[in-house]
């Protein structure tokens, strides 16, 4: 057996480092959040359009880089997740009281947050609100 070193871990668990801790949103509060995020996705799109018809030549003014990335901060502050930019597709992680994770899904232009899906199920397991414990 070797010795170990001074100061060594003395064990594989001390490499493990923990996760930041991640906001799980209640169905109210994303609704209530929704025209906050339809300003921000706004935001992100119209730079995405602009640099889309400037024609990735360098030429041109695309948009705003500090309020494209004051946008896209704030949704990564609140972890939201942005899944698909040309249809505004986002996700909310929530968690249920059942302790089951899973995502509040939003689409830009759907009148209200009326959907759910499991992480692993993606865009095709929407579900409708409310989710019921399994």
């Amino acid at each position: 057996m070797v010795p170990s070193q001074p100061g060594a871990p003395s064990s594989p668990a001390s490499f493990t480092r923990s996760l930041p801790p991640v906001r799980y949103w209640t169905v109210s509060e994303a609704r209530a959040y929704l025209p906050r995020l339809r300003e921000l996705v706004a935001i992100v799109q119209d730079a995405g359009l602009m640099a889309e018809r400037a024609g990735g030549n360098g030429h041109g003014r695309t948009a705003d880089d500090d309020e494209v990335q004051t946008a896209l901060a704030e949704l990564e502050a609140g972890d939201i997740v942005l899944r698909h930019l040309p249809s505004g597709l986002v996700d909310f992680p929530a968690r249920g009281k059942d302790g089951v994770v899973y995502l509040l899904c939003y689409r830009l232009g759907e009148d209200d947050l009326a959907w759910w899906h499991r992480p692993e199920d993606g865009f095709a397991g929407r579900q409708p609100l409310p989710r019921d414990p399994e």
